[in-house]
């Protein structure tokens, strides 16, 4: 699996950077106009993942991941060698549109691997996963500029659907799915209305799903204009040079801290690691609005991704501990849908906000963010620890 998240995540940043220059090769377009597309065309597949990420994770609890997984290595094989073919911005669109529908690879990957894992260590091995998926996203841009530059973007689509491909087969070939659940889980069964009625019964689960969309609207906010923000602080000079190494060097601290976070969660509890996550990810952002030079952005670029990193593991390793094993791929969709939601929201308010305010002020936007999801998980999870404690007689079914 962890192979599959590296062809996957690789393949799938192989084709971001140059979209807008792609959509360039269809005609003679004002700035304005290829501005404007690009950012309809990149902001489209989240809106259709946000949708059908928890239908997939349903279908994933009832009929087995494994089936889902293929259907989404190939569906995305599909959808981007046709990207090689179009000649109009509007067939980019809706090949982006229906791209959404299968983008849930990586997130039914964690719930496959999450129950086929002992819980005592879901930290660890879903952390070990993670690195999969962000050394992929490290390796993609690279190969997919060096791809471009030698025979064109289109020949790039379709070379990129081949990898796509590949990680379709090395699930069909090379997983294997159990039935971990008890008898009496096999016989439970969950209508989606029950999903929602679980989710929200359990108030640090919650929160803990409610911090996917706020981590994603913090940390995507800076991400469209931290181009701008290194000209600013840095000047032209090897502009782009720098531009990618503020933008990876998070992804190069997130490789090396990702499965250590697991493996502490497993051991001192879930909550208490994203809790300090949380808090400290806030630390580091604060800063970055008053940096002079570019390496004192890198630093603290650095130490965002060690921390960021571990929060998705550790909260798909929480969501291992608490949730039926049967409904586990459903709770993860919706936690998936509500990423992908931060993913369309962080970039529009960062833009709204630098541009009302300057660059430096969607650091403090980031940083309030992240500090009070915090502040409200440890409140709650102290909250929740009291009551249970406190309680006394049967526990309700959502308990």
């Amino acid at each position: 699996m962890w192979f599959a998240n590296f062809f996957i995540a690789g393949s799938m940043t192989m084709v971001l950077p140059f979209l807008s220059l792609y959509i360039e090769t269809f005609g003679h377009y004002s700035d304005e106009y290829v501005q404007t597309w690009a950012g309809w065309i990149f902001g489209i597949t989240f809106v259709t993942a946000f949708l059908f990420s928890p239908i997939w994770g349903r279908f994933g609890d009832h009929y087995g991941r494994k089936k889902i997984l293929i259907i989404s290595g190939f569906g995305l094989a599909a959808s981007v060698f046709l990207m090689g073919l179009v000649t109009t911005v509007w067939q980019l669109f809706v090949l982006r549109f229906f791209m959404g529908v299968f983008t849930g690879f990586i997130s039914t990957s964690q719930a496959l691997i999450s129950t086929q894992t002992p819980k005592h260590m879901s930290g660890r091995i879903l952390g070990t996963l993670q690195t999969g998926n962000v050394s992929g996203a490290l390796l993609g841009p690279m190969f997919g500029g060096m791809l471009a530059d030698a025979v064109g973007f289109a020949t790039t689509f379709k070379l990129t659907s081949i990898t796509l491909a590949v990680a379709a087969i090395v699930v069909l070939v090379g997983i294997r799915e159990f039935r971990l659940e008890s008898k009496e889980e096999a016989k439970q069964t969950y209508s989606r209305k029950e999903v929602l009625q679980y989710i929200l019964f359990h108030p640090v689960l919650l929160i803990v799903m409610f911090m996917s969309m706020l981590v994603q609207i913090a940390h995507f906010s800076i991400q469209p204009i931290l181009a701008l923000y290194v000209k600013e602080i840095h000047g032209l000079e090897n502009l782009a040079l720098f531009s990618g190494i503020a933008f990876s060097i998070t992804g190069l601290s997130n490789l090396i801290m990702t499965r250590r976070w697991g493996r502490l969660a497993d051991h001192i509890g879930y909550e208490k690691v994203l809790v300090f996550l949380l808090i400290a990810s806030a630390l580091v952002y604060f800063p970055g609005a008053f940096v002079t030079n570019i390496w004192q952005l890198i630093i603290l670029r650095f130490l965002l991704g060690a921390f960021l990193g571990g929060i998705i593991p550790v909260r798909a390793a929480y969501i291992r501990q608490v949730a039926p094993i049967n409904i586990q791929g459903e709770v993860l969709g919706y936690n998936t849908s509500l990423r992908f939601l931060g993913n369309a929201v962080g970039p529009a308010l960062g833009g709204l906000i630098s541009g009302a305010y300057g660059i430096s002020s969607v650091f403090f936007l980031s940083s309030g963010l992240l500090l009070i999801g915090g502040i409200a998980l440890a409140f709650v999870s102290q909250k929740h620890f009291q009551a249970n404690k406190s309680k006394s007689g049967p526990v309700n079914r959502y308990s």
